[in-house]
C-alpha cells in the first residue's frame, strides 16, 4: 500500500465529520500539492511526499502516544478515532502549494554545482498551526480541543508566546500529546532518515 492509499483509507474510514468528504476532495485536486509536496525546504521530509509521510508518522507516533499507560490511566486521556486522524493527518495543511522546486549552488570536491532544493514561498501567510485551523474550517468544523491542538503543535519550538503554548497545554493535553508526536516524528524517524 502507499503513503497515499493509506492516508486516503485511514481518512475514509475514521473522519466523518460533515464537510470532511470536500475537504479530501480538495486534497485530491489539482489545487493542491499535499500528496507530492515536502515537508520543508530542507530539513524533516524535505523531498516529495514528505508532507504525506510525516502526516502519516505524526499519526502513528499520537496513537502510540496515546496507547500508554501512564497516558491513559494517570493522565486519563482519550479521544475518539476521529480526532486522532484529523489533528494528526491535517495538522500542517498550512504547507500545501508552499514549497516550489529550485536549484541552489553547494561546492563539493571543490567545485560548485546546482543541486536540487525547494524553495519556500506563502502566498497566505496566516502564520503556521492558525493557518492549518483556518484551511480545515473554511471545509470542515473543528472541536475547540482539535483545533487548539493543531494550532500549537510547534509546543515551545514555534514562534508563539511560551505562556500561550504553556496554557493550551494545560487546557487542552490533545495539544501537548500532538506536539510530542509531531516532535517524535520530525526527529526521531525523519531526523534519523535523513542523516541514514
Amino acid at each position: 500500500m502507499t503513503n497515499k492509499e493509506r492516508f486516503i483509507e485511514i481518512y475514509k474510514s475514521k473522519i466523518h465529520r460533515e464537510g470532511s468528504d470536500k475537504l479530501l476532495e480538495f486534497l485530491m485536486s489539482r489545487n493542491s500539492d499535499f500528496f507530492e509536496a515536502p515537508a520543508s525546504a530542507r530539513f524533516h521530509g524535505s523531498y516529495e511526499g514528505g508532507l504525506l509521510e510525516h502526516s502519516l508518522n505524526v499519526y502513528d507516533c499520537l496513537q502510540d502516544y496515546l496507547l500508554r499507560e501512564r497516558v491513559q490511566q494517570t493522565y486519563q486521556l482519550s479521544y475518539s478515532e476521529e480526532s486522532i486522524a484529523i489533528v494528526a493527518l491535517l495538522h500542517d495543511l498550512c504547507k500545501i502549494n508552499c514549497y516550489k522546486k529550485g536549484t541552489r549552488n553547494v561546492k563539493e570536491n571543490g567545485q560548485w554545482i546546482q543541486v536540487p532544493t525547494y524553495e519556500y514561498h506563502d502566498t497566505l501567510p496566516y502564520g503556521h498551526g492558525e493557518k492549518s485551523v483556518y484551511m480545515i474550517s473554511g471545509y470542515m468544523r473543528l472541536k475547540r480541543e482539535e483545533a487548539f491542538a493543531i494550532r500549537y503543535h510547534m509546543g515551545f519550538s514555534g514562534s508563539e508566546d511560551a505562556r500561550n503554548v504553556g496554557a493550551a497545554f494545560e487546557m487542552f493535553p490533545l495539544a501537548f500529546a500532538l506536539s510530542t508526536a509531531d516532535m517524535e516524528a520530525t526527529y526521531f524517524i525523519e531526523g534519523k532518515k535523513q542523516n541514514l
